[in-house]
């Protein structure tokens, strides 16, 4: 067993060999004729490092190893450098481009502030996280479902969530009766940078606003009105206030659609409100036919009266026409009797008995001088 001195000797004496570097450590690399290199000094200190390391771990100079070849073993620090090198490397490649699909939009953050905004393609970034990208589906149509929340799609029928909304659905209409509302409401990302910076949670706002702005609408009209003709107006009432407060926030977000679902009494009065809503289908039903034998009896008779009266005033005008025409062929007739009388008189005798003898069948002519003779007239004769 060795003394405390001894002991302390050697180990000043080891550390003294470790840390003793001779010529070789720094050897200068000599230029052979012929030879373009150039001596430098980074790669000097490369090679020194390298033997003294080397020799550190390898030959364990007063350490109590064995000794060995200076450079003998893997050398821990360059192991560790050309990791870190290579990570680096592996970061800012894969760190420097993004992909944009076609239905989003990037929103590209310099060192956390907004920088620009990339459309769909292949895009460069500066790497290291010095540029950041966040992607946001500007371009399609998003949704939020109020009473309601639809579990899967992907079969023939959706399924729905069995869990109950009506803290969502139930509201108070105008004459102090409540209906359970479902809708849904149908959005899209106008402005993708308002939308990540503007406000916190936007779809949270949205939700909120949309659920104000309903409950309102509905508060307006009666249960009547909501249950039954006034759904239509009712969804594009809410699509326009919904708009308005969402621009007031600027979120960047543009309301499409507001869908009502469906709207029903609650269910501890449904069967008294299915009661009353047949009562007026009933009314209706009775309407409709009433107006149908009305429009099918009226115009009928509206017709009919027309052409009547339109058959009256043409068989009018026709009389007056003739009467007319008959009244100037007599002013002629008279004009020329009174240049003529004789032969007028004998002209309109002939003329008349042209007339009359134009519609005798038969004709029998009876000499005024014979005498004795009875004429005999066939009695069945046309």
């Amino acid at each position: 067993m060795q003394s405390p001195e001894l002991e302390q000797s050697n180990r000043r004496s080891g550390l003294r060999g470790s840390l003793k570097m001779t010529n070789d450590d720094f050897k200068i690399t000599r230029i052979r004729p012929g030879q373009s290199k150039k001596p430098n000094i980074f790669d000097q200190i490369t090679e020194a490092f390298k033997n003294h390391g080397g020799r550190k771990y390898g030959n364990g100079g007063g350490s109590g190893r064995p000794p060995g070849k200076p450079g003998d073993g893997p050398n821990p620090g360059l192991v560790f450098g050309g990791f870190v090198v290579f990570v680096l490397v592996f970061w800012g490649i894969f760190s420097s481009y993004y992909t944009v699909d076609i239905s989003e939009e990037g929103v590209v953050t310099r060192f956390g502030a907004y920088h620009h905004t990339s459309p769909s393609g292949i895009h460069f970034k500066i790497p290291f996280g010095i540029e950041n990208v966040t992607l946001v589906q500007s371009k399609k149509i998003l949704q939020e479902e109020f009473g309601f929340r639809t579990r899967d799609t992907t079969g023939q029928r959706s399924t729905y969530d069995p869990e109950n909304f009506d803290v969502e659905s139930l509201m108070l209409t105008g004459d102090l009766n409540v209906a359970n509302v479902e809708w849904i409401l149908q959005f899209r990302i106008s402005d993708s940078w308002k939308y990540l910076f503007h406000a916190r949670d936007v779809r949270r706002n949205i939700r909120d606003v949309s659920m104000s702005i309903m409950r309102r609408v509905v508060g307006d009209r009666a249960v009547g009105d909501v249950l039954t003709t006034g759904r239509v107006e009712i969804a594009d009432q809410a699509k326009l206030l919904t708009q308005e407060v969402l621009d007031q926030y600027d979120m960047g977000v543009k309301i499409e659609k507001i869908i009502l679902q469906g709207v029903n009494p609650p269910e501890t009065v449904k069967p008294a409100f299915n009661e009353v809503n047949a009562a007026k289908q009933e009314q209706e039903q009775t309407i409709n036919l009433a107006e149908k034998e009305y429009n099918k009896i009226i115009p009928e008779a509206r017709g009919k009266a027309l052409k009547f009266i339109a058959d009256a005033e043409g068989y009018s005008i026709d009389i007056v026409n003739r009467a007319k025409g008959d009244a100037a062929q007599i002013r002629e007739v008279l004009i020329e009797y009174k240049k003529a009388p004789d032969i007028t008189r004998r002209r309109l005798y002939i003329e008349t008995m042209e007339k009359v003898l134009e519609s005798a069948t038969e004709l029998t002519i009876v000499d005024k001088n014979l005498k004795g003779v009875m004429p005999i007239y066939p009695m069945g004769a046309k």
